[in-house]
């Protein structure tokens, strides 16, 4: 395999001319209610990212050579092969995570921390933070989990946990820390969080979903035991996630997934299967491996690697237009964990108050920007609710339950924000220009004369 050569791409960034790597759909046109069509505005980022240029093309690319991943004698099936651990490979290098450290793939974030969750030795105590994303909070069940409370401000973190730590009898310990909220994009302090666990004896996993697309990841420096991250955050829509981290726990763990791949050898004796256990990773990617996620992860990795001063500085500026911009909107009120201009990504989470006169229904607000702007974004709880209600409640106890959460990325632009602040202005003041219906199924337009494209009918 060494002599030959595969034709199949590595990682041709894509950059466009101010450095940032190229998006496919940029320019994309949509339909509004009143005929128009115009250059789609996408604000959701921190849901989904749209794919890179460059992982498109790699995706094209490999789909000819496109076979089963190990075990498999062919050509291809080597070549698949090849591509699927030279993935593995890069991830480990874009989260700077120790040479030693397994990458196992999964489906995206909420795989991985499930995974890790089922990995956890007897009796494991897990300490999280009532601000996390519903895979952080969930994966644990079954373990004894302790709630500890917003800190004050990030400096405070460190000090609430190792309290926490420190009341807390012995045994297993397994810290769970967010790189940024996903409800309002603020940065954790990682490595002082890594380090006031390891200092009292607990291991830590880092939830990079919302972080790994837009700031470079230190596992290594940070003293962080796993992460876990999506494909789809990262400009790679292809289905992929990853845990990345330490050997022990997982390599003394039955499969996540019973099945071809996770298993070395299996024969029937008597009235029982005895089953050997294939060794880390591929103990714990039962069935067969999704190489065009693992490979589009992987390019996407190394193409943001190769852009993120660019990256970052782009979506800083659009995330200070965007938050100060809202700020002069009237009733528009901006979530936030802390006060302060703390760190954050271009996640900006607010409500808005009243809509031409009459109490905002936040839902029909997003619906409105859509019809009649062209803008996506996202209404709801954003699978935070406890954080989400948290900041929503007012000092009445009033206790709204949705919110409007605009994030940018490398898809955005100026436009696309300063078009959403007009917007916004324009509700606030008027309220929407058409009629909506159907409330309790989520509101529509009615009519709603917006043709929809041939892949979907």
């Amino acid at each position: 395999m060494e002599r030959a050569v595969i034709p199949v791409a590595a990682a041709r960034p894509g950059h466009v001319g101010d450095g940032l790597p190229a998006v496919v759909g940029a320019g994309l046109k949509v339909p509004l209610v009143t005929g128009e069509w115009v250059p789609y505005a996408g604000l959701d980022h921190a849901a989904s990212t749209p794919s890179l240029v460059a992982v498109r093309d790699a995706v094209d690319e490999l789909l000819p050579w496109y076979s089963g991943v190990h075990r498999g004698t062919g050509f291809v099936s080597q070549v698949a092969t090849r591509l699927y651990e030279r993935a593995r490979q890069e991830v480990r290098r874009f989260t700077a995570a120790p040479p030693d450290a397994t990458v196992v793939f999964t489906r995206n974030t909420t795989d991985a921390l499930n995974l890790l969750g089922r990995c956890l030795p007897e009796p494991t105590a897990v300490f999280r933070f009532s601000t996390e994303h519903h895979a952080a909070l969930l994966a644990w069940r079954g373990h004894r989990v302790h709630r500890l409370a917003t800190p004050d401000t990030p400096a405070e973190a460190p000090a609430v946990l190792a309290k926490a730590l420190a009341d807390a009898p012995g045994g297993p310990k397994l810290v769970v820390i967010t790189g940024a909220s996903n409800v309002t994009g603020e940065l954790w302090p990682v490595a002082e969080l890594a380090e006031v666990a390891a200092a009292r004896g607990a291991r830590t996993v880092l939830d990079a979903a919302q972080l790994a697309g837009h700031r470079p990841l230190d596992l290594a420096g940070w003293g962080v035991d796993w992460a876990a991250l999506s494909g789809h955050k990262m400009y790679a829509p292809f289905g992929a996630g990853a845990l990345v981290g330490a050997v022990d726990w997982p390599a003394a763990a039955d499969p996540y997934l019973a099945g071809g791949g996770a298993t070395a050898a299996v024969a029937e004796q008597d009235d029982r299967t005895a089953v050997t256990w294939s060794a880390l990773p591929h103990r714990h990617e039962g069935g067969s491996p999704n190489l065009v996620g693992a490979h589009a992860m992987a390019v996407a990795g190394r193409s943001l690697a190769a852009g993120w001063p660019a990256v970052t500085r782009h979506e800083e500026e659009l995330t200070t237009r965007l938050r100060e911009g809202l700020a002069r909107i009237p009733g528009v009120r901006v979530l936030s964990l802390w006060p302060g201009g703390h760190p954050r990504l271009g996640v900006v989470a607010f409500s808005v108050g009243r809509c031409g006169g009459e109490p905002a229904d936040q839902r029909l607000v997003a619906t409105a920007l859509s019809a009649e702007y062209g803008i996506g974004l996202r209404d709801g709880a954003f699978c935070a609710h406890p954080a989400v209600r948290a900041l929503l409640r007012d000092a009445d106890g009033h206790q709204p339950d949705r919110a409007l959460r605009a994030s940018v990325g490398l898809g955005s632009t100026a436009e696309h924000v300063d078009r959403l602040l007009a917007a916004l202005a324009d509700l606030v003041r008027d309220g929407p220009r058409w009629r909506y219906g159907h409330p309790d199924e989520g509101w529509r337009p009615v009519p709603d004369p917006r043709p929809a494209p041939v892949l979907v009918r």
